[in-house]
C-alpha cells in the first residue's frame, strides 16, 4: 500500500528514499552546517532539515542504522523514536556515541532510518477478570535457556 505525505525539505539533500526494493526504513541524512563530533557516550540532536505531516492512523518511527551501529558504535539515545501524526516541527535524531573514540557525523550522511506505520487508536474496555492462557502471568524468561 502506498500513502502520500506532504514534506518540506529544507535541506540540500534528497527526500527520505528506500535503498533497496525490499527496503522497509527510508534513510534519514544530516543536515550541518559544519561536522559535528560526538566524544564517547556523548548524545546530540542532530537536524534533518525535514518536516512532515503524517495523516492521522500513522506514526513514523525512528532508528539506528546497523552500518553505524557496527562501523562507528552510534545509535540513538530513544529507539524507536516516535513521530506523532500531529507534529510539525523539524525531524531531529538523538544520536548518541556508545563507542571508546570520538565519532565524527558529517553533512548529508545517513544517519538514522525512518519507518511509516499505521496504528489503531485504543478504547479501554474495563473488566473484572483477563481470559486464560498457557503462559499466563510468565514474564522475562519464562521460557527458559537453550
Amino acid at each position: 500500500m502506498e500513502i502520500n505525505i506532504q514534506i518540506i525539505n529544507k535541506s540540500p539533500h534528497e527526500l527520505p528514499s528506500y535503498q533497496t526494493a525490499g527496503s522497509s526504513g527510508m534513510d534519514l541524512r544530516a543536515w550541518l552546517t559544519e561536522p559535528v563530533t560526538l566524544k564517547p557516550m556523548e548524545r546530540k540532536l542532530i537536524p534533518t532539515g525535514l518536516y512532515m505531516a503524517l495523516p492521522v492512523g500513522f506514526e513514523a518511527q525512528i532508528r539506528p542504522r546497523s552500518g553505524m551501529a557496527i562501523k562507528k558504535g552510534l545509535s540513538l539515545v530513544n529507539t524507536p523514536g516516535t513521530i506523532d501524526s500531529d507534529y510539525r516541527g523539524e525531524i531531529m535524531v538523538p544520536i548518541i556515541n556508545l563507542s571508546t573514540e570520538e565519532q565524527v557525523i558529517e553533512d548529508g550522511e545517513r544517519i538514522a532510518q525512518m519507518i511509516v506505520a499505521r496504528y489503531d487508536i485504543v478504547s479501554w474496555e474495563p473488566v473484572e477478570a483477563l481470559d486464560e492462557t498457557a503462559r499466563g502471568a510468565g514474564g522475562f524468561g519464562h521460557s527458559g535457556v537453550k
